[in-house]
């Protein structure tokens, strides 16, 4: 079957918030259903979902940034916050597709540079990255603690 690329609105939150669960699995539904909600109704992001008929079959996710972006000089800044796609349709050129899509939205709001990150331990996130001519700008461990008075 044939797959396209597509824009998702505000009424595909949920199908999104579907996929999304598979990847981020520490979220409820609930939260990523209104983590979308929010996320579509902003001029400075953008949802691509990759339709295999009328199936969503993954989805990626950008936006504007407009603080510093390690590895970057210019801003904004269009940045991946998240992609993936469903199991079954892996290695169909699928992510690339999507990325594209996000990229040519970035240049068209402005940007002059792309970004996007990912855990130090996911590995098959590093070699999508590095497979679309991304170049690895750092790597670091974040630390944080409550404040408890």
């Amino acid at each position: 079957m044939k797959t396209t690329i597509r824009k998702a609105t505000v009424e595909d939150r949920k199908i999104v918030a579907s996929l999304a669960i598979q990847m981020w699995k520490s979220h409820t539904m609930e939260e990523l259903a209104q983590k979308f909600y929010d996320y579509l109704n902003k001029e400075s992001s953008i949802v691509f979902l990759a339709m295999s008929g009328e199936s969503a079959v993954g989805f990626a996710q950008c936006g504007l940034r407009y603080d510093y972006v390690e590895g970057t000089d210019s801003s904004p800044v269009g940045y991946l916050e998240g992609i993936f796609v469903a199991e079954g349709y892996r290695k169909r050129g699928l992510a690339k597709n999507m990325l594209e899509a996000c990229q040519q939205w970035a240049k068209e709001q402005g940007c002059k540079e792309f970004a996007s990150d990912c855990e130090l331990v996911n590995e098959d996130s590093i070699e999508f990255h590095l497979k679309m001519n991304f170049e690895e700008a750092n790597r670091i461990i974040c630390f944080a603690k409550k404040l408890i008075e």
